[in-house]
């Protein structure tokens, strides 16, 4: 960039570093989110809740499946697999399939 453009840049160093912690939190929590070891601990607490009488099927059977949806969606973008991946666009699973018919 050269010398001049070095200095004219230089007073959006600190947005430039802002921003690029910002998105190492986010990676950092995307990574714990996907995290299967996590899931499987929370589908275990969720299994001892249905036994224990706290949560009713329904709620059971809603709640599983949010985990189950979290725990195919971290796979499939590498999240769980790649410490500080991105999830990419951001789009919601279902947003990201092909037609397959």
């Amino acid at each position: 960039m050269g010398l001049v453009g070095e200095l004219l840049a230089l007073p959006l160093a600190p947005a430039r570093g802002t921003l690029w912690v910002l998105r190492q939190v986010v990676a950092e929590a995307e990574r714990q989110y996907y995290d299967p070891s996590v899931i499987r601990a929370e589908l275990a607490r969720l299994t001892e809740l249905l036994e224990a009488g706290e949560i009713d099927e329904v709620e059971f059977d809603r709640r599983e499946d949010e985990l189950l949806t979290r725990l195919g969606y971290g796979v499939r973008q590498g999240v769980a697999r790649e410490p500080g991946a991105s999830t990419g666009s951001g789009a919601a699973p279902e947003e990201n399939r092909t037609a397959t018919r």
